[in-house]
C-alpha cells in the first residue's frame, strides 16, 4: 500500500492504494476512510462535477456512458449540463486540470473507445492538455515544465502523474509486448519517467497502458473485421450462383477477381467470411423451408378435411384418399413433405375428429340425461297428485295405483330410463309417507301406554278406535291412519303370539327329549320292551327332568318313545339274523357246523386268467419301454371300444401293411400275440389254481378255497352288502352260451374274454 501527501490542509487526508490497485482516502484525524474523493482534494472541475446529477462511468470495454442519480437514467452521449459544467470549471483551473485519471487496478480512460471519443475529450479540455505538460504557460509555481530537464516534476496528485508518465508511454511509443526493462530503457532519460516516485508504480502504469493499447489494437481489428465482412457478404450476394451448398473450393474460382476479395491477404479470413455466409444463406433456406412445409402441411389439412375422414378411418384408407386427390398431386409443395409429415398431420386431424364426435357425444348424453330428468321430475309430480288425493300414503302398494297411472304419458315417458325407475320413486313417496308417520305412530303408543291398554290378538278395531277418541291427541287423526296403524299393531302382536307358543313347544320337546334320554340310559332297573309305566314311574320320579314336565302324558310319551325304539331294535337284530340264514341257506350252508360240500352258488364267476393277463401287461411294457428308446413312454391308451370295432368290421388293410401308422401296427401285432397265447381251444377244461373245482348246474363256478373265502366274507357283512352283492349279480349274469357253439379267445389290452362269433 503506498501512501502519499495530499493537498488541503497538512496531514488531514492521504491518498492510499488497496492491494487491488483502487485508491482510497485516509484521515489522519477522525481515523476514517472513504472510497470517493473528499472536498479538500478535489480539483475546481472536479468540485464543479460533483454538484452535478450525471456522473461520468466506463464499462468494462471502456467506453465512456454518463448517469444521472436523480432520474436513474444512462446515455452514451455526454450531457448538456454536464457539458456546461465542464465548461465552467475549464477557465478557472487549466493549469491544474488533471490528466486522465489512470488508478491503479482500476479502469483508465485510455481504453477501448473510440478514436473520436478520445479527440472530442481533448478538445473539450483545452489545447493545453493536447500539447503536453511541457507548453503549459502556467509558471514553476504551478508544475514542473520540459523547460527545466532537470528538476523532478512534482504532481499535486497521483493521478495526475500516472497520467504525465502514460503519455510519456505514448510519446515513446512504447508496445505493449514490450518487456518492463526494455521499456524502462526508452524511457528513463525523459524527465516525465519520474512523475510517479515509486517503481512498483510506474510498472503498474505500464502495465495497465500496455492492457489499454491492446485493447485498442482489438477494438480495431474488430472494426475493420465487421467492414470486410459486409463488404464480403456484399460481394457474395453479387453472384447468385453461390448456393446455400456451394463449398468454398468452388466459390473460390469466381470471386477472386473481386476487389473486395484481395482487399485482405490472409486466406484464412477469406474462407472464415466466405463460411460465414453460407451459414447464413442455410439458415435462410431452412427458414424458407420451414415456411414452405408449414403453407403446405395448412393446405395438407383443408385437403382432409374435404376428404369427409371419419374418427376411426384407418391410415392405409387415408392415406390412398390422400394420394389420389388431384390438388395433391398437382401442387409441388407437398413433394417437400415427407410420409411422416402426412401421418402427423393426419393424426392431429383424426384427433380433432375425436374431440368433435366426444363433444357430440357428451353433449347428446346431457342433453339425454336432461330429458331424462324432465321426464322423473313430471312423473315425481304425478305421483304427487296421487299423494294429495289420498291415492298414495303409508303402506300403499304398487299393484292399486298402477291402473291409476299405465296410461298417463308421464308414466310411459319415464319407462326404459337410466336412474331411478317410476317403481323406486314410488317407494321413495311411500317411504316419505311412512317417516310422516312415525309421529302419529309414537302419540298412538303413548296414548296406549298413557292408558294402560293392551292390544291383543283378539282386540277389535272399534275397541282400539274408541280408545283413541278418548285422548286429545288421537282424537283428530284419520280414521284410516288409525286403522294402518292398528292393522301393523294386531299384526305384529299376532305374530310375537305364535312366536311365544312355538317357543313353549320347543321347550316341552326338549323336556321330553331329556326324559326319553334318562329313561333310556336309566340302569336300575334297566328298561325292556317287557318295562310298564306303572312300574317306571314310581322309580324315576325323583329325577328333574321328570319333574320338569308337567302332565303325566308327557311323561308317557316320552317312556313310549324309549319302548318303540327298543322294539325297533329287536326287529333289526331279527331281520338281520334272518338274512344271515338265508345267505347261508343260498351258499350251502345248511348248517354252519356241518360239512362243507358242493353247494350251487349265483355269484359271477372268478376270473382265473388275471395272473396271466396282468403278466402279459408288464411284459408288453417292457416291450415299449425298449422300443421306443430313452422316453420309456406308453403308447396312449387304446380306446375298448374302438378295439372291438376294428376287429368286427372287417378291416380289410393287410396287418403287415407298412403304410400302418406306427401305433396301430404295435397294436395288430399285439393282438396277434394274444390270440396266440391266451386262445384255448374248445370245450378244454380250465385249469385249477386254487383247490377244487366247485361246479353248478354242470359249470365250473370257482375253486373250493375261493368259495371258502366268499363264504366267510358274506358271514361279516350287512344287509346293505348283501343287496348290493345281489343287485351286482343280476346285472353281470349273462346267457349261458354251450361250449360246443363257441370258443374263447382274449380281446382287448385288458384281457377282456370276448365271444368268438
Amino acid at each position: 500500500m503506498n501512501v502519499a501527501n495530499g493537498a488541503g490542509p497538512p496531514g488531514l487526508w492521504r491518498t492510499a492504494q488497496h492491494s487491488d490497485g483502487r485508491t482510497y482516502y485516509f484521515n489522519t484525524q477522525t481515523k476514517a476512510t472513504q472510497w470517493t474523493k473528499p472536498i479538500e482534494l478535489m480539483t475546481p472541475a472536479e468540485r464543479a462535477l460533483a454538484s452535478n446529477p450525471y456522473k461520468e462511468y466506463k464499462t468494462a470495454e471502456g467506453r465512456k456512458y454518463w448517469y444521472n442519480t436523480e432520474t436513474k437514467q444512462s446515455s452514451w452521449e455526454m450531457p448538456e449540463v454536464y457539458k456546461h459544467a465542464l465548461a465552467q470549471a475549464a477557465p478557472a483551473s487549466r493549469p491544474s486540470i488533471p490528466a486522465p485519471q489512470f488508478v491503479a487496478g482500476g479502469v483508465s480512460s485510455f481504453s477501448s473507445q473510440p478514436q473520436r471519443d478520445r479527440e472530442e475529450y481533448g478538445e473539450r479540455m483545452g489545447p493545453d492538455r493536447q500539447s503536453g505538460y511541457g507548453q503549459s504557460d502556467v509558471g514553476a509555481a504551478r508544475g514542473p515544465t520540459f523547460e527545466n530537464q532537470s528538476a523532478d516534476p512534482n504532481y499535486s496528485t497521483f493521478e495526475e502523474g500516472e497520467a504525465a508518465f502514460i503519455n510519456l508511454l505514448r510519446r515513446q511509443k512504447v508496445q505493449p509486448d514490450w518487456a518492463w526493462e526494455q521499456t524502462m530503457r526508452a524511457t528513463i532519460k525523459d524527465p516525465q519517467y519520474r512523475a510517479l516516485k515509486d517503481p512498483k508504480d510506474r510498472k503498474a502504469a505500464f502495465e495497465k497502458y500496455a492492457v489499454e493499447v491492446r485493447l485498442q489494437e482489438k477494438d480495431r481489428a474488430k472494426e475493420r473485421l465487421a467492414k470486410l465482412r459486409a463488404d464480403f457478404g456484399t460481394m457474395l450476394k453479387r453472384h447468385p450462383e453461390i448456393k446455400h451448398y456451394t463449398r468454398w473450393k468452388t466459390a473460390r474460382p469466381i470471386i477472386e477477381g473481386e476487389t473486395i476479395f484481395r482487399s485482405t491477404n490472409d486466406d484464412t479470413e477469406r474462407r472464415q467470411l466466405f463460411e460465414e455466409y453460407i451459414i447464413e444463406l442455410k439458415k435462410s433456406n431452412i427458414e424458407r423451408e420451414a415456411a414452405n412445409r408449414e403453407s403446405a402441411l395448412d393446405e395438407l389439412v383443408g385437403i382432409l378435411q374435404g376428404l369427409n375422414l371419419e374418427p376411426y378411418t384407418r391410415w392405409a384408407e387415408a392415406h390412398e384418399k390422400i394420394e389420389s386427390d388431384k390438388n395433391f398431386q398437382d401442387d409441388e409443395k407437398f413433394r417437400a413433405l415427407s410420409k411422416s409429415d402426412i401421418l402427423t398431420a393426419f393424426e392431429n386431424h383424426i384427433k380433432s375428429l375425436e374431440r368433435k364426435f366426444n363433444d357430440e357425444r357428451q353433449r347428446e348424453k346431457a342433453s339425454k340425461a336432461r330429458r331424462e330428468r324432465q321426464n322423473r321430475d313430471r312423473f315425481i309430480g304425478l305421483l304427487n297428485e296421487l299423494r294429495t288425493q289420498g291415492k298414495i300414503k303409508a303402506g300403499e302398494k304398487w299393484k292399486r295405483v298402477y291402473p291409476e297411472i299405465k296410461e298417463d304419458q308421464r308414466y310411459t315417458d319415464s319407462l326404459g330410463q337410466a336412474g331411478s325407475t317410476p317403481l323406486d320413486l314410488f317407494w321413495d313417496m311411500v317411504e316419505e309417507e311412512e317417516h310422516a308417520l312415525r309421529g302419529v305412530r309414537n302419540d298412538v303408543y303413548d296414548v296406549l301406554e298413557d292408558k294402560r291398554y293392551e292390544v291383543t290378538p283378539q282386540t277389535s278395531f272399534q275397541e282400539f278406535l274408541s280408545v283413541m277418541s278418548t285422548d286429545r291427541r288421537t282424537a283428530n287423526i284419520p280414521h284410516d291412519t288409525l286403522s294402518l296403524i292398528f292393522s301393523r299393531l294386531h299384526e305384529k302382536v299376532v305374530r310375537r303370539s305364535e312366536e311365544d307358543k312355538h317357543a313353549s313347544e320347543r321347550h316341552q320337546r326338549r323336556a321330553i327329549d331329556a326324559l326319553r334320554s334318562k329313561i333310556k340310559h336309566f340302569s336300575s332297573p334297566a328298561v325292556t320292551t317287557t318295562t310298564t309305566w306303572e312300574t317306571l314311574r314310581d322309580q324315576i320320579a325323583h329325577l328333574d327332568e321328570f319333574k320338569a314336565l308337567d302332565s303325566d302324558d308327557l311323561r308317557k310319551q316320552a317312556f313310549e318313545k324309549v319302548l318303540r325304539r327298543l322294539r325297533e331294535k329287536e326287529e333289526d337284530a331279527e331281520r338281520a339274523a334272518k338274512r344271515d340264514r338265508d345267505r347261508d341257506r343260498r351258499n350251502g350252508y345248511h348248517d354252519r357246523r356241518g360239512s362243507r360240500g358242493h353247494r350251487s352258488s349265483r355269484s359271477p364267476e372268478m376270473d382265473i386268467y388275471e395272473a396271466e393277463r396282468r403278466k402279459a401287461m408288464a411284459d408288453r411294457e417292457r416291450q415299449y419301454s425298449f422300443k421306443s428308446g430313452a422316453t420309456g413312454l406308453s403308447p396312449p391308451a387304446r380306446s375298448r371300444d374302438r378295439d372291438r370295432g376294428d376287429r368286427y368290421r372287417g378291416d380289410s388293410r393287410p396287418r403287415g401293411d407298412k403304410r400302418l401308422g406306427f401305433y396301430e401296427g404295435e397294436r395288430t401285432r399285439r393282438d396277434e400275440e394274444r390270440e396266440r397265447l391266451f386262445a384255448r381251444p374248445k370245450g378244454e377244461r380250465e385249469l385249477d389254481y386254487g383247490g377244487d373245482i366247485v361246479t353248478r348246474d354242470g359249470k365250473d363256478v370257482g375253486s373250493k378255497g375261493e368259495a371258502r373265502r366268499r363264504r366267510r366274507g358274506s358271514e361279516g357283512s350287512d344287509g346293505a352288502r348283501g343287496k348290493r352283492q345281489k343287485k351286482e349279480k343280476e346285472r353281470t349274469k349273462t346267457p349261458e352260451i354251450k361250449a360246443e357253439e363257441m370258443g374263447m379267445r382274449s380281446g382287448s389290452e385288458e384281457g377282456e374274454m370276448v365271444e368268438d362269433e
